[in-house]
C-alpha cells in the first residue's frame, strides 16, 4: 500500500483536533506536567503509540519538533508493507487513507531470472481526535530527566528558548533514524556501514504497465523502483552502490532517468515531468538499538534503522509502536509493573524483527546476491507456489526461518526440475539445428 507525497489531508485530519487540545497543556510556561507517557517524536510510530495508549486510559504528551501539523517525510517511498494494515485497520486510519487517494499494490520483483509476481489470489492480508493526547507542536527534546538511574521525564525547549520539562512513568523514543532519545538514553548501540545511497523524485506522467502495484528492479547489486501514489503520481528511486554517487552528484535528475529508464521492461520515466526536485540520501548507516531502558522504550527507526531497500520503514514503525503499546498497557492500568512490560515488548520486538534486521542488515553492505539468495529468486521466478511464500517473506508476514524452512527446499527442487527440462529440450534444439 503506497500513500501520496502529499498528505497533508490524512495528517491534518488526525491532528488538528489534537493540536487544538495542546494549546491548553499544563506546564506550558516552564513549569513540570506529570503524564503516563511522554512520547518523543509525532510520525507514525509515535501518532500510532499515543493513539493506542491514550485509548487504552493513559495520558500522553506527544511531543513534536516541527511546529507544523502538517509536515511529513519527504524522502520516502510512502509504501506500508501489508503486514501493517490490521494496524492501519485498528486504528481507524485504512478507510480514510484510501477516501484520499492511497492505493492498494502488491509489489513485484524483476530480477535477472525474471519476474517474482505472487499469484493474483493471495493469503497475504491486505489519528482520529483521542481524548488523552495533548500534541506539543515545536519543542526540542534537549534532555531526559532520571531519577535513580531511571528515565522519568524529558525537558524539551521551543524556538524561543523556553524549556518545558515533563515528567512521565514512561518515555518514548520514537523521533526516527539518529535518534536524540536513544542517544541521550545511552541505549546498547550497533552500527554498519551502508554500501549504497539512494536518490528519487516523483514524475507525472504515463502510468506504469504495473499500475497501481509498485515494482523494484533487483539488479545486483542495485536497485530500482516505481511507486505509484495518488495524483497520479509515480516515486521512482535507485539505490545504487556507492562507486557511482559521482554521476549522481553530478546531475541527479540526469542519472536518475538514465538508471530507471535502463532496466529491464523499464517504466515510461523519460516521457514523464518530474514534480518537484529529485532528493539524495547519501549516509543510510544501519543503526539498531536495545529498544527499551528503564522507564524508557523506543519505536519504529528510533528502535532500528535499517535498509530501506526493502521497503521496511513504514510498516516496522506502525507495527513496532503497536507491539509496544499492547505490551505496556497492563502496566498503565496498574495491573503489573512497567518492567514487565517492557520486557515483555522486548521480547516481542525481537521475536518479530530480528531475523528481518540480520538479513537487511547483512545485504545493505552493498554485496551481490550470495548462493542461498540466488536460489530462492531464481526459483520463485519459476515457481507460483514459492511466489506466493516470497511475497508472504516479503511483505513481513512471516519471518526468514518460516521462509528458509518451506521456502529453500522447494526452491531447490524447482530449479532441479527447471535444470533438467532445459537439458531435455537440448538435443532436440540440436537436431532442428542440424536439420535447418
Amino acid at each position: 500500500m503506497a500513500d501520496s507525497a502529499q498528505t497533508e489531508g490524512i495528517i491534518a485530519a488526525v491532528a488538528d483536533p489534537v493540536a487544538a487540545s495542546a494549546a491548553e497543556t499544563p506546564g506550558r510556561g516552564g513549569g513540570a506536567s506529570d503524564y503516563d507517557v511522554a512520547i518523543v517524536g509525532a510520525s507514525l510510530a509515535g501518532c500510532t503509540t499515543a493513539i493506542l495508549l491514550a485509548r487504552a486510559g493513559a495520558r500522553v504528551a506527544l511531543v513534536e519538533q516541527r511546529p507544523d501539523a502538517n509536515a511529513f517525510k519527504r524522502i520516502c517511498t510512502h509504501y506500508i508493507q501489508s503486514s501493517a494494515v490490521p494496524t492501519l485497520e485498528r486504528l481507524g486510519l485504512l478507510e480514510r487513507m484510501m477516501e484520499v487517494g492511497a492505493l492498494r499494490g502488491r509489489a513485484r520483483l524483476r530480477t535477472r531470472w525474471g519476474w517474482i509476481e505472487p499469484p493474483a489470489r493471495s493469503s497475504v492480508p491486505m489519528a482520529a481526535e483521542t481524548p488523552g493526547v495533548e500534541l506539543i507542536l515545536g519543542h526540542t527534546v534537549r534532555e531526559l530527566v532520571r531519577d535513580e538511574g531511571t528515565v522519568c521525564g524529558v525537558q524539551a525547549r521551543d524556538s524561543q528558548g523556553e524549556t518545558l520539562t515533563l515528567r512521565a512513568r514512561l518515555i518514548v523514543g520514537a523521533d526516527g533514524r539518529g535518534s536524540r532519545v536513544a542517544k541521550l538514553a545511552e541505549v546498547p548501540t550497533r552500527t554498519r556501514r551502508h554500501g549504497r545511497f539512494a536518490y528519487g523524485g516523483y514524475f507525472e506522467g504515463p502510468r506504469p504497465v504495473t499500475y497501481p502495484d509498485p515494482v523494484l528492479w533487483l539488479l545486483d547489486p542495485d536497485m530500482a523502483a516505481a511507486f505509484p501514489t495518488d495524483s497520479d503520481l509515480v516515486l521512482y528511486a535507485v539505490m545504487p552502490s556507492t562507486e557511482r554517487l559521482p554521476e549522481f552528484r553530478a546531475d541527479p535528475e540526469a542519472a536518475l532517468k538514465a538508471m530507471v529508464a535502463s532496466v529491464p521492461e523499464a517504466p515510461p520515466i523519460l516521457a514523464s515531468r518530474l514534480v518537484g526536485e529529485v532528493t539524495g540520501k547519501i549516509d543510510m548507516t544501519t543503526v539498531t538499538h536495545t529498544p527499551t531502558a528503564p522507564g524508557l522504550a523506543l519505536a519504529g527507526d528510533a528502535a532500528g534503522a535499517l535498509d530501506p531497500l526493502w521497503g521496511i520503514g513504514c510498516g516496522f514503525a506502525f507495527q513496532s509502536a503497536e507491539w509496544l503499546a499492547d505490551s505496556i498497557a497492563p502496566a498503565m492500568s496498574g495491573a503489573e509493573s512497567l518492567e514487565q512490560g517492557l520486557e515483555r515488548y522486548r521480547r516481542r520486538y525481537a521475536r518479530r524483527l530480528r531475523g528481518h534486521t540480520a538479513m537487511i542488515t547483512d545485504y545493505s553492505s552493498g554485496r551481490k546476491l550470495n548462493l542461498g539468495e540466488r536460489t530462492l529468486f531464481s526459483a520463485a521466478t519459476r515457481d507460483e507456489r514459492l511466489a506466493r511464500t516470497f511475497e508472504a517473506f516479503g511483505s513481513r508476514n512471516i519471518g526468514p526461518a518460516r521462509m528458509l524452512a518451506s521456502g529453500l527446499p522447494r526452491a531447490v527442487f524447482v530449479n532441479a526440475r527447471h535444470a533438467l527440462s532445459r537439458r531435455a529440450s537440448q538435443p532436440v534444439r540440436q537436431a532442428e539445428s542440424e536439420s535447418a
